[in-house]
């Protein structure tokens, strides 16, 4: 197994719950849940029963039916069905693809009154109303998300463990790197963003060190989503998928915002809103939300209708933008190699909202509009790209507002941020600007370079 970040939120769990509630851990297909929870189950405990109810047998769904009624007798017959002897408080029950037989996860909470063992549960599309509505949500039932792996994890997953050490090294110094290892990060960031984070289409290139391979892994997962919103969306699975298949395009316009319209039929938020919903619920989608008067607690001044749409993970976005033909291989390969720069802005700007949802940030930008500098001129659009919340310095570690802004190039302007700084003062504390090029500071303005965005 690949390491992951979120295996110490499980040990983290199982420390601190001590038995007393079940861990959901919900994510897209094929993020590498079944695979992670398996591994803690080998590693912390004695012994576990793994149920995957995608191919459960009728007697173990039949004592989910019918022999709740005694928590005791359950659970020496699930131990005699699966032909494993738990030890009491060092044994695990495994419940994989919870989502396909939603009685097993209402009953999690007579069995974490029970006591005896930790229970873990998976899946990809829990969070949808179809798969919850007939059952009581265990209220003893904490949940952790699983996403596609950041920068850190595929440089360790590719056995650049030094890097990953250095980078981090830098960050806690705020201090460059080596010009040399800087290009070299450089290079595997560009390599990153076009094998991806899904654990499948790194282990490709891992392999093969060539895109192809991993090229067929992230277009069967594309395929894998699109029939998952033709039989998981009900009715609203029409328009899921014309909003999924419109990211790369939504993206690549100049403010990246999704233009509902350009969906045809009369579309506007409203409509579009339970389709939206599903597709960040079966975490598909990462919607960032314009937060229209920014302030220490972002998600209070939410304008929810208007939006920028990101994919998961920004290796299916490049399959899913570049998919024409047999060109899209060489494509990918100049892209790694930095030889074009069409569409990069809405790779990296994509990729930077991948990093800061894998660090457990909500997303939120900013916009604006400047008063013309004559009379009768036109007002002058503004917008950050991303809103932290973050401890300042010079504010006694307390919370401030932190923009970021997202750099594709080596040339670029600084007017937005430099406008936020300026509108909205004493609520601002570090600004943030990603880009190629090398780390420096300016008083609270930190320039850095794109492979620290899972720092933040």
């Amino acid at each position: 197994m690949y390491r992951r970040k979120c295996y110490d939120k499980l040990l983290e769990w199982k420390r601190d719950s001590c038995g007393r509630s079940a861990l959901l851990i919900e994510g897209a297909r094929r993020v590498g849940k079944t695979t992670l929870v398996r591994e803690f189950a080998r590693r912390e405990y004695a012994a576990s029963i793994y149920i995957d109810f995608s191919v459960a047998g009728r007697d173990t769904l039949n004592l989910f039916r019918d022999g709740r009624d005694d928590v005791d007798t359950f659970l020496r017959t699930l131990q005699l069905l699966y032909g494993t002897k738990l030890p009491e408080r060092d044994g695990l029950v495994i419940f994989d693809e919870v989502q396909r037989f939603p009685l097993a996860r209402e009953y999690v909470k007579h069995l974490v009154a029970d006591g005896r063992f930790d229970y873990v549960e998976t899946g990809s599309l829990v969070s949808i109303r179809k798969n919850v509505r007939e059952i009581v949500i265990p209220s003893e039932e904490d949940r952790l998300e699983l996403n596609p792996m950041d920068f850190e994890e595929y440089l360790w997953a590719c056995g650049h463990d030094l890097y990953a050490e250095e980078v981090r090294r830098a960050w806690e110094r705020l201090s460059s790197l080596p010009d040399a290892v800087h290009a070299k990060l450089m290079r595997l960031f560009n390599e990153y963003m076009v094998v991806g984070g899904m654990p499948q289409s790194v282990e490709a290139f891992v392999e093969e060190r060539d895109f192809e391979p991993c090229e067929h892994v992230k277009r069967r997962t594309l395929r894998l989503y699109l029939d998952d919103i033709a039989k998981f969306g009900g009715v609203d699975s029409r328009r899921a998928r014309a909003i999924f298949q419109a990211i790369p395009g939504q993206l690549s316009g100049a403010s990246k915002r999704f233009k509902f319209s350009s969906l045809g039929g009369g579309a506007r938020y409203d409509s579009c809103e339970t389709a939206l919903d599903w597709l960040a619920d079966a975490h598909l989608a990462n919607l960032c939300r314009l937060c229209t008067d920014p302030s220490v607690g972002l998600m209070m001044s939410e304008a929810a209708s208007s939006l920028k749409c990101y994919m998961v993970d920004t290796g299916l976005l490049v399959s899913h933008a570049f998919s024409d033909g047999p060109e899209s291989i060489r494509v990918q390969r100049d892209l790694q190699l930095g030889r074009i720069s069409t569409n990069r802005g809405m790779l990296v700007e994509n990729v930077v909202a991948q990093q800061l949802r894998a660090s457990g940030h909500s997303l939120f930008y900013h916009a604006w509009e400047k008063p013309p500098v004559s009379e009768g001129g036109r007002p002058r659009p503004r917008e950050v790209d991303f809103l932290l919340t973050r401890g300042f310095a010079d504010a006694a570690g307390k919370p401030r507002v932190c923009p970021v802004e997202v750099k594709s190039t080596k040339s670029y302007s600084t007017v937005s941020l430099d406008d936020f700084a300026d509108r909205y003062g004493s609520r601002v504390g570090n600004q943030v600007v990603l880009h190629p090029k090398q780390l420096r500071r300016d008083g609270n303005r930190w320039y850095l370079p794109l492979y620290m965005a899972h720092c933040l």
